[in-house]
């Protein structure tokens, strides 16, 4: 009877294993196909054969500049912000066990959209400045956040309050300094706060792929330790993780990387959102979906900006098709919750 069972274990923990690894290769498989596509789609398409001539360094006219200077800074801040995006959405659901519990909802993003549009409106600056300061104010959020929700005990109900009433105050303020904003700076304000690969150049990316290639293995070393807090605080203690330093390990891992992507491409909506819930819709139970997570988040930022450059006759960026796509989730969100008495 005993062998029966543990067979039994041991057949679906197989088949979970196979789940997970198909749900990852196909989501990685979709990433590839969808960076070529960013490749190989634009004003002009070229063939396979083409984009590969262009990377390798081969002067083609008119193909050159298009793949490596356009198309190819595009794809890589859609590939590494995409995926810092749905990774540091994911930890945050995971770890305060809430799908509201992301940056775009507690604040964080808002954080560094306002200092960004304080900086292109009131000191009229742009590029590396912007993208700094970006940062910084992304860390000082969940800073503030972080210190106002404590109490006696960590508690997710009130970190996510915090958070939203902080999210309105800086929503707030956003709106103040485009009211008062001359009109000249208004364009780059309103196209920075659409979220956009518009404009993306290979010598601002560094920054973001140094975040994301160390970050990440930080964060799968401490995966189990994310999965055992998804249990609750009493149930994590009792099985010897420690709680605060883990969670502030896993914030700070997670903001940076998700300020300095929203610092390269603006805040593209709700990626971190949705990454989180369809990852662990996709992967089920019993392994992390920190990874796929990530992966989700690639696909959804690519697809988008594809989507709002052709399937169109005007072009709209990647930002506002991942909001169509969420705002009716969030909605649906709210109501699921509302109706199990969880809000």
């Amino acid at each position: 009877m005993k062998s029966e069972s543990l067979k039994f274990i041991q057949t679906g923990r197989k088949k979970r294993q196979l789940r997970f690894r198909l749900v990852t290769g196909s989501l990685a498989a979709l990433a590839i196909l969808l960076c070529g596509a960013m490749l190989m789609l634009g004003n002009t398409i070229y063939p396979v054969g083409v984009v590969v001539r262009a990377l390798s360094g081969e002067q083609i006219s008119g193909a050159s500049f298009a793949v490596s200077t356009i198309r190819l800074p595009r794809m890589l801040a859609g590939l590494f912000a995409g995926f810092a995006f749905g990774l540091g959405g994911t930890v945050f659901q995971t770890m305060l066990r809430n799908p509201l519990a992301n940056p775009n909802v507690i604040g964080i993003t808002s954080g560094s959209s306002a200092a960004a549009v304080f900086c292109i409106v009131i000191l009229h600056t742009s590029g590396a400045i912007v993208s700094a300061v970006s940062v910084a104010a992304g860390l000082v959020t969940v800073l503030i956040i972080y210190l106002l929700s404590r109490g006696k005990s960590f508690s997710i109900g009130r970190l996510i309050l915090v958070g939203i009433g902080i999210q309105a105050m800086l929503d707030a303020m956003i709106s103040y300094l485009l009211l008062i904003g001359a009109e000249q700076d208004l364009p780059a304000a309103f196209r920075w706060l659409s979220g956009s690969l518009n404009g993306s150049k290979m010598d601002q990316l560094p920054p973001l792929f140094i975040s994301v290639l160390i970050l990440t293995p930080v964060v799968l070393l401490l995966s189990k330790q994310l999965n055992i807090l998804e249990l609750g605080e009493q149930a994590a203690t009792s099985l010897g993780v420690r709680t605060n330093m883990t969670r502030v390990l896993l914030i700070l891992s997670s903001v940076i990387m998700i300020s300095i992507a929203t610092a390269m491409t603006g805040p593209i909506a709700f990626v971190a959102f949705l990454s989180g819930p369809i990852a662990k819709r996709l992967v089920g139970s019993g392994f992390s979906s920190v990874i796929p997570g990530g992966l989700v988040g690639v696909n959804l930022v690519l697809a988008a900006d594809l989507i709002g450059q052709f399937a169109f006759t005007v072009r709209y960026p990647a930002g506002i098709i991942t909001g169509i796509l969420g705002a009716p989730y969030l909605i649906y969100l709210l109501i699921r919750m509302n109706r199990k008495g969880e809000l």
